[in-house]
């Protein structure tokens, strides 16, 4: 018999990395890859779900949730709120299943301090120019929104160090399947497995 806790994977990076897209697709190829969907007190983009992309919700209700002890982790990114719910992940896991967060660097920060053996994982593109590239070409934010997030985005790219792995997203597809590797790897690492094998008769 094999057992195990579940495994908490953490994904960040700078905003235009790609790190939503492999966060997506990384779900259809892994179904059993159980994923927490973060509170965030911005307002939807197009295409987004309530209930599916982010718990979309007011401050107030944010900042009652914090107070209650809700939050696993909560971080102000670009002047909103994100957190992430303790009860959900903590059943998931208990329950050995995997789970896929993809938040900030001050979330991976605190959810490191709360959970050591999470996986950290940062993406990045291969350089600061093709980032600004990708996000004007969302054309979703204004300029002085995209500089904003420029900034912010070498202040994440600074602390790729004190996460575990490093995707350099030049290829979709090619990063797809580092992320699909490494955790395919962690779920076979002998230090989180609870193994009980029968007795093997050896012949000489």
């Amino acid at each position: 018999m094999i057992s195990r806790r579940g495994t908490l994977f953490v994904v960040s990076a700078p905003s235009g990395a790609g790190k939503t897209t492999l966060c997506r697709e990384i779900r259809l190829r892994l179904p059993d890859l159980a994923y927490s969907v973060s509170v965030t007190t911005r307002p939807p983009r197009p295409g987004e779900i309530d209930g599916v992309d982010f718990r979309f919700v007011g401050e107030p209700e944010f900042r009652a949730m914090l107070g209650a002890g809700e939050l696993a982790e909560w971080a102000t990114v670009h002047g909103n709120l994100y957190g992430t719910r303790a009860r959900a992940l903590e059943d998931a896991l208990a329950a050995g299943r995997d789970v896929l967060l993809d938040i900030d660097t001050q979330g991976a920060a605190q959810l490191r301090a709360r959970y050591p053996d999470a996986v950290l994982i940062f993406i990045v593109a291969p350089s600061v120019k093709e980032l600004e590239q990708r996000l004007r070409e969302r054309r979703s934010d204004a300029n002085v929104e995209i500089e904003r997030r420029l900034v912010r985005a070498r202040e994440e790219i600074a602390l790729w160090r004190r996460y575990d792995y490093l995707i350099v997203n030049r290829d979709v597809k090619e990063a797809m399947e580092q992320l699909e590797s490494i955790i395919m790897a962690e779920r076979c690492r002998v230090a989180r497995l609870d193994l009980t094998l029968p007795d093997l008769e050896v012949h000489n």
